[in-house]
């Protein structure tokens, strides 16, 4: 299938090179619009379902656009919006065209506005806020207006920083009622813990602007893209190049550099986390806070960074493994020391399948979590989450496990190969997904190895952050009824296959750099069973509430998704290894029923709930302390979620306990695993559940199969 995929984008892509990307482009000199043309082209001819350029697709990429780049209507005046409305039944034509001038006024004008903002917060946070005034405000900015003047943009922007301000002021007064009560030193007056707490959000909006600032016009228009691109639906995307590469960097779970990860500040480029494992954290001479100033090249003359965007700071830093950076680093005690460090492969560790024991008595079984489906598109033997899952499977394996836990939660999925193979880890042979594109037969991608590396009970995690490839495998192993999937009512709902076209691959020449690429949305996948995947997702065989069971976050939430459809079954036999499946899965049902801490996560669930809801806020600080001190009973109520104990015990690995005599930071990250499996009602479920399926319900030798 795969092979059939490549072919058919290489002939759209020739198709793209030799028709439309000659001359056309290139007569306009600008990149903007080469980008448009591409684009568009691209999505009309490769997306899965591509959408007509019309009058209700302009007035959808106006509205979206507007509401992209002022979401809190704290910038653009209602004489803007109504300026800009010349052009909302024009944009479908100005696609077609590769014109841009719409995008060319909103972006100068919302320069201009922003601009004006500056001065705005300045005069607000220069005035005394008073908390004893009743007034509220409304932070369901959707459904509101834009504002008609100057000045009232100056009174949204007030009772937006009022609000902005007011936990920072109540919780500068609690720090000096605490210190009133103990005796410590001088005690501000509320007038100054008003002022303080002013000066505080006077530091974050200017560190917000320095931070706009930094944007240049390219970046504003790979907005103005992807509000066009994200009308096709949720998943595609255009990446500029510098996102791109992030975008690998992600799915891999490596990029080369020194290991740290930075932030930026008026004063150079902040250290704030120091990656396990990398160049930095073996040097072991910087450390977090310290603040990259100068970066030079293996004996060059360093480059002063300060002030410096720190995307162009990052690239000076980063580079090919082997080669050495100089750093002009300002340590955290004010002294200044030059450090040269060695680029290397920095692994992100917590992007990674990791497992441990689950003792329980006597009784031995494994957990594994994956974050994601990980994989380097460059070189997929290098590593993936299928071979990684399997070498887990391995030692848990070796170390005498009798049943085993696959935890997918919060797991957006990732590459679709690794599923196939992953999923073969646990059946003998037969379909894993079935995949459709447009106009052409379903294809049907199968587990062809019979070995099968676990053979005893299996539970799956899932919860509504599991999507994608994590549905793939979820829903075979339920077809199957090879696991029992715990979790969610349903998983995300993302039914929808992504392929990565660079599109420097479409043009014959390019004389104006690196174009990025765009993930486009090419196929939908099915189960074996028939049934898309796309919003309605995977049920749950055993439905547990947990806090976002009412918040709103699948792909039925999203703008723009596909439809649910079905198609024909694959043909496959359930695996007959099980002699009570649905015994064990009701059992488990009325367990969760009358869990008293399940019926507090869904108590719990339904308050969040409330809480999101609720859009109108107090600006009168006694009104907000009533408020404050009645969430703070209801959250000490539900304190007792984080109390919980499972009575279960987790332990690492022997392979892993050697690496932490050499590293502390993974101990203390595993530890903090453990510590917060054993609060887990869900965890402890599913040992139930493997317990059911280890005492009543093995046959042993009866593995899976299909037919033919």
């Amino acid at each position: 299938m795969k092979k059939n995929l490549a072919l058919a984008l290489g002939v759209m892509l020739i198709a793209v090179a030799s028709c439309s990307f000659t001359n056309k482009s290139f007569e306009t000199n600008d990149k903007d619009k080469l980008l448009l043309d591409l684009i568009t082209y691209v999505l009309e001819r490769g997306h899965y379902e591509p959408k007509d350029i019309d009058d209700d697709f302009s007035v959808n990429v106006f509205e979206d656009f507007i509401d992209l780049l002022d979401p809190t209507k704290r910038y653009f005046l209602e004489e803007d919006i109504m300026e800009f409305e010349q052009y909302k039944f024009q944009i479908d034509d100005q696609i077609k065209n590769t014109d841009i001038s719409f995008f060319n006024i909103v972006h100068e004008r919302l320069l201009e506005r922003m601009n004006d903002a500056k001065t705005i917060y300045k005069e607000v946070l220069d005035t005394p806020f008073d908390y004893n005034k009743n007034e509220t405000i409304n932070v369901e900015y959707k459904k509101q207006a834009f504002a008609s003047s100057r000045s009232d943009l100056k009174e949204r922007w007030r009772k937006q920083l009022k609000y902005a301000t007011l936990g920072t002021y109540d919780a500068k007064l609690d720090i000096e009622e605490r210190k009133k009560k103990e005796g410590e030193g001088d005690i501000k007056s509320v007038t100054i813990l008003e002022s303080d707490a002013r000066a505080v959000t006077m530091n974050t909006l200017d560190e917000f602007f320095d931070f706009i600032d930094d944007l240049e016009r390219k970046d504003w228009f790979v907005q103005y893209i992807n509000t066009i691109v994200d009308e096709f639906d949720p998943h595609t995307f255009y990446f500029a190049p510098e996102e791109k590469d992030k975008f690998d960097m992600n799915m891999s779970g490596k990029f080369e550099g020194i290991g740290a990860r930075l932030q930026k500040k008026p004063e150079g480029a902040k250290i704030v986390e120091i990656i396990s494992g990398g160049p930095v954290w073996r040097d072991q001479r910087l450390e977090v806070g310290d603040e990259i100033i100068k970066v030079g090249q293996a004996g060059d003359t360093p480059v002063d960074i300060v002030g410096m965007r720190l995307n162009d700071a990052i690239k000076m830093i980063k580079g090919p493994e082997g080669t050495v950076v100089d750093l002009t680093v300002r340590k955290v005690d004010g002294s200044t020391e030059i450090i040269s460090i060695t680029r290397d492969v920095v692994l992100l560790e917590e992007s990674y399948a990791k497992s441990a024991k689950i003792l329980r008595g006597d009784q031995k079984y494994g957990i594994i979590n994956l974050p994601k489906f990980y994989v380097d598109f460059t070189d997929y033997s290098e590593r993936n989450a299928a071979s990684d899952v399997a070498k887990e499977v391995e030692r848990l394996k070796q170390d005498g496990v009798e049943g085993l836990v696959l935890d997918l939660r919060d797991n957006g999925g990732g590459s679709l190969k690794t599923v196939v193979e992953m999923a073969g880890l646990f059946i003998k042979d037969g379909p894993v997904v079935q995949v459709r594109s447009t106009g052409q037969p379903k294809e049907v991608y199968d587990d062809k190895d019979e070995r099968i590396q676990w053979d005893g009970p299996l539970v799956i995690l899932v919860n509504e952050l599991s999507a994608s490839a994590s549905e793939i495998l979820a829903a075979a192993m339920q077809d199957y009824k090879r696991a029992v999937v715990i979790g969610s009512k349903q998983t995300f709902g993302k039914g929808t296959v992504q392929n990565v076209i660079p599109l420097d691959n479409i043009v014959r020449s390019n004389d104006h750099g690196d174009l990025g690429a765009i993930k486009l949305t090419t196929q939908k996948f099915y189960r074996i069973n028939g049934g898309s995947t796309q919003l309605k997702g995977v049920e749950s065989d055993v439905v547990v509430p947990d806090r976002y069971s009412y918040i709103d976050l699948g792909e039925r939430d999203q703008e723009n998704p596909l439809a649910w459809d079905k198609i024909s079954p694959a043909e496959y036999k359930p695996w007959d290894g099980y002699i009570d499946y649905e015994q064990t899965i009701a059992n488990s049902v009325q367990r969760m029923k009358a869990n008293p801490q399940i019926a507090l996560i869904e108590e719990n669930a339904k308050w969040l709930k409330e809480q999101q809801d609720e859009t109108v806020v107090s600006l009168n600080y006694e009104a907000f302390k009533t408020e404050e001190e009645k969430d703070r009973k209801k959250s000490d109520y539900f304190k007792s979620l984080s109390d919980y104990d499972s009575k279960l015990t987790f332990k690492s690995l022997q392979y892993e306990q050697a690496l932490f005599t050499k590293d502390s930071v993974l101990r203390e990250k595993r530890n903090r695993w453990h510590k917060n499996l054993a609060k887990d009602v869900y965890v402890e479920e599913a040992v139930n559940v493997l317990q059911d399926l280890k005492i009543n319900n093995i046959k042993h030798g009866k593995l899976a199969s299909v037919k033919g």
